[in-house]
């Protein structure tokens, strides 16, 4: 089984590099020639309902230091529901690329959507351009269709680009395993804490970190990451229930009943999320919230957020980080409760499920031969993570999306481990932030 772990890892590594867009690798490997070691701050705001969308430009600012990779830097690991893209302004040349999902794009799904329009702050982190540059932004439906296009110049000598730079709110390290440049930077953000409870706060964050990385393939690759856990000390103790009609005033903002779904506990203030951490690196956030209540949630390359004194807490925070790290995908199903969700003819960009539209570029190579695809709910025990297959139901739907597994981390708390398949794609994600261009 290792053995064929490594040798997928291998291959979806090798995938997502030829599926990057096939772009010159002179750009994408040569940091220092087009980027200064300072970060970009772009904040957009994505507006619409579900038949139309739009982008605007709210703000850019600067700050010391760049936490993101410095490697295969036109490249894309994963698809993501969008994306942004930095163009050499003289010569078109492409330099940096990152993917993303957002709560805007989860809420376009949503009844509200069909009957107003909302907008939605994001904030996206890149690296600064030493030259002018054309920042592209594109948003997509689940048939991978552009919804809404944005693209603007920007010059890094503009006088209005703001300088961000603050003092550092209170913070302690979990974890170093070598500097912002080498390793990926995670922020583990107290909400709902007040500034007497930060040692409870802390505690927490070193029950998540530990959590973390107790789990492959994060505990083999430990050294490749930085923790550091922020204290940001909230008035009021708690998060909000709308449903229970208790607002609290806490650090960011967050509440449960996102989108009237109960256990769905978020934030939409990401300027306020950003604003708050200063001058600490970080490239990956994790809100760890006071609250017994349960719930929580991950969007791609934005942030998870966490119940803290939830007795799923542990495996809670690792599923989510799951999805906000590594893009994975829910396992689970709803009784086609969301039928329109994944169709038959497009292959989800999430590594851990697939429609069979295009098998050959998920986890075919790793399921054993006479294993059938699709496979039969009791090929193996209930609650295995190890033998692979193709089994039906994942993604919020019971019928036409399949899983590899019979169970993961993906799709129950009550599971420890993710799947071979998770944890090849966890992997090949890690080692693509963090390997040398030349791929050692």
């Amino acid at each position: 089984m290792k053995q064929m772990l490594h040798k997928a890892l291998g291959h979806l590594a090798a995938l997502a590099l030829c599926l990057a867009a096939a772009l010159p690798a002179a750009a994408g490997d040569d940091f220092d020639r087009w980027f200064a070691p300072q970060t970009l701050r772009v904040d957009l705001t994505f507006a619409g309902d579900s038949a139309h969308q739009s982008i605007y430009l709210d703000e850019l600012s600067a700050r010391s230091g760049w936490a993101g990779r410095r490697a295969r830097l036109d490249s894309l690991y994963l698809a993501g529901n969008g994306r942004i893209c930095l163009f050499d302004d003289a010569t078109g040349e492409p330099l940096y690329r990152t993917s993303f999902s957002t709560l805007f794009q989860e809420w376009q799904a949503t009844k509200e959507a069909t009957q107003r329009a909302r907008s939605f702050e994001n904030v996206f982190l890149l690296p600064m351009p030493k030259q002018p540059v054309r920042m592209e932004v594109e948003l997509n439906d689940l048939h991978r269709r552009p919804t809404a296009r944005f693209a603007c110049r920007i010059d890094p000598a503009d006088i209005l680009i703001r300088q961000a730079d603050t003092l550092c709110p209170p913070h302690r390290y979990l974890q170093r395993g070598g500097s912002p440049e080498e390793c990926i930077d995670i922020a583990i953000v107290a909400e709902g804490y007040t500034a007497a409870e930060a040692d409870s706060f802390y505690a927490a964050a070193q029950r998540a970190a530990d959590a973390l990385f107790a789990h492959e393939p994060f505990g083999r690759l430990k050294k490749r990451f930085n923790v550091v856990a922020v204290a940001l000390p909230s008035r009021e103790s708690g998060v909000s229930l709308p449903a229970s009609h208790q607002w609290r005033q806490t650090a960011l903002g967050s509440h449960f009943d996102t989108f009237y779904s109960d256990r769905y506990l978020t934030t939409l203030r990401l300027k306020r999320l950003h604003d708050a951490l200063g001058g600490i690196p970080y490239e990956h956030l994790i809100i760890l919230a006071n609250t017994e209540e349960y719930g929580g949630g991950g969007i791609y390359n934005s942030y998870t957020l966490a119940s803290a004194r939830n007795e799923w807490f542990l495996p809670v925070v690792v599923h989510e980080f799951g999805h906000s790290f590594g893009g994975l995908a829910d396992e689970y199903a709803y009784d086609d409760g969301y039928a329109a969700y994944y169709t038959a003819d497009v292959e989800p960009w999430e590594r851990n499920i697939t429609t069979l539209a295009r098998f050959d570029l998920k986890w075919k190579n790793m399921v054993a031969e006479g294993v059938p695809v699709p496979t039969p709910a009791d090929r193996f025990a209930e609650g295995d993570t190890q033998h692979v297959g193709v089994f039906e139901g994942a993604g919020y739907q019971s019928k036409g999306v399949y899983r590899a597994c019979r169970d993961c981390r993906m799709r129950v708390n009550t599971v420890r481990d993710f799947c071979p398949v998770c944890q090849a794609a966890l992997e090949g994600l890690i080692r693509f932030y963090t390997d040398p261009a030349s791929g050692q």
